[in-house]
This record gives C-alpha cells, structure tokens and sequence, in this order.
C-alpha cells in the first residue's frame, strides 16, 4: 500500500470533515447564511493562504485577501488567532480601520487579547495572564454580558452627549448675556449667589437625566461611531447655537423691552 497517497487520503477526509462541521455549526448560530459570500477554513489551509511558498513568513496582502470573507476558523491555535487579529488591525483596505475585539480565557490567548482593540477575558474560567490583558471582564463567563455591556456604552455614551448639550447650551446662554449687560447696562444680572442657585438647579436636572436614562435594545440597531468621531457632533453644534440664541433673544426681550429691573 502506497502510504503516501494514504496520508494525503485522511488529509483531505479530515480537511472536508471539520470543514463541513464547522460550517453546519456555524450556520445554526446564524454566523453564515447560505448564499453568502463567506470562508470556513481550518488552521493548516488558513496558514497555506497567508504564507509564503518559499520560507513561510506571513505577508499582509495575503491576510487581507482573506480576512474580509473569513467567518469561521476551525481547530485554530492561539498563535492562528494572534495572526488573524494582528492582521485585521494592520490592515489598511478600508479608510477607517476596523475594531477587533477578543475573546479568551488561557493563558495563550495573552497576546491576542493584547493585540485587539477590546480584549474580553472569562472572570470564573479565564486565567489571570488573560484577566491581565484583557480590557473587559466577563464577570459569569457568558457571551450574552457581551451586547449588554455594548448597549449600556451606546446608552452612556448617548447620555453623556445629552448631558453636554444641555449644560453647554445654557452655560453659552448665560455667558453672553452677562458678559453683554455687563458692558451695556453697567450690571450683571444675577449675582454670584443666584448663579450658584441657577446652576445647583441645572445641574441636578441634568444629572438625574445623566442617571436614569434606560438602556434599550434599540441602541444596537444604530451603527456604531468611528473611533476619532468627536462626541460633539455637527447636530450637537446646531442644537447649542440654535437653543441659545433662542435663550438670548427671550433675555433681551425681558430685560430691554419689558422694564425688568436688573439688581
């Protein structure tokens, strides 16, 4: 018996068998659907795509002509998995670059988790070398923490945009027009102390608005925001101006046209 043929013979029967589990697993998570156009690969030809034929070495144009259909990667090892996130995060196809995020709990999994962007380490199972170089803990080792933690960061990151909205608007307000009647009417109109009233009341307002907004399942229907996007955006900008100029314009009407008294 050739041997050699036999070898390449449960080469190809183990290449298919795992090849065809992991996309069935992988299609009753819902990760692949049929009629997509995705790769399924295990470890051995994920490595024969992205090396070189002559010495082996890893190259970036050959990661990047697989990581953008790569859904699944069976039987990999922790060294496959430090590969495929160092090169999603070096890679340069799309003008903004993407967000990896990690998962691990061994002790390999270190540089990964390391290397991503967002590193989630198992709080019951996960070792300590994976607690210390990940970013986010996943105190009952359950995957479903994951979208609550990604909703209740779009739901803060949400609240913490209303609450500048509203403290910048009324501060920019009350600004200029102390600053304004100050250099007119020779007067501030409120006093140190009233200000600390005004602002005792806006603060709290605002703080109850910051702590009590709930969390929902909308928030991650939304795309997220790029990771250089200012948290004051361009609506935030027209909101301010327009709201405070609204505020100045009722401040000037009742100071200058209705005989209020300045003190």
């Amino acid at each position: 018996m050739n041997f050699k043929y036999f070898y390449f013979a449960k080469y190809y029967f183990l290449y298919f068998f795992y090849n065809l589990t992991a996309t069935s697993i992988a299609m009753k998570c819902g990760i692949v659907k049929p009629g997509d156009d995705f790769l399924i690969l295990e470890s051995t030809e994920f490595n024969k795509r992205i090396r070189e034929n002559k010495n082996g070495q890893v190259r970036q144009e050959l990661i990047d002509k697989v990581w953008p259909r790569l859904r699944v990667l069976a039987r990999s090892s922790p060294q496959d998995k430090y590969i495929l996130v160092n090169g999603i995060v070096e890679s340069k196809l799309n003008k903004n670059r993407e967000v990896v995020a990690v998962t691990g709990d061994g002790t390999n999994d270190g540089p990964a988790l390391k290397r991503a962007d967002v590193g989630f380490a198992m709080g019951i199972q996960g070792t300590d070398v994976a607690k210390e170089a990940s970013d986010i803990i996943l105190t009952d080792d359950n995957f479903s923490s994951i979208v609550k933690a990604m909703m209740w960061g779009r739901n803060v990151y949400d609240s913490i945009a209303k609450f500048l909205q509203y403290q910048l608007t009324g501060n920019f307000a009350a600004g200029v027009f102390s600053v304004i009647c100050a250099a007119l009417i020779q007067a501030v109109p409120l006093k140190a102390v009233q200000m600390l009233w005004v602002n005792l009341v806006m603060d709290t307002l605002a703080s109850l608005a910051l702590a009590t907004e709930p969390a929902s399942e909308q928030l991650l229907k939304r795309k997220p925001y790029g990771r250089n996007k200012s948290i004051i955006s361009t609506v935030m900008v027209k909101n301010i101006a327009g709201q405070a100029i609204y505020q100045l314009i009722i401040l000037f009407v009742l100071v200058y046209k209705s005989n209020c008294i300045i003190i």
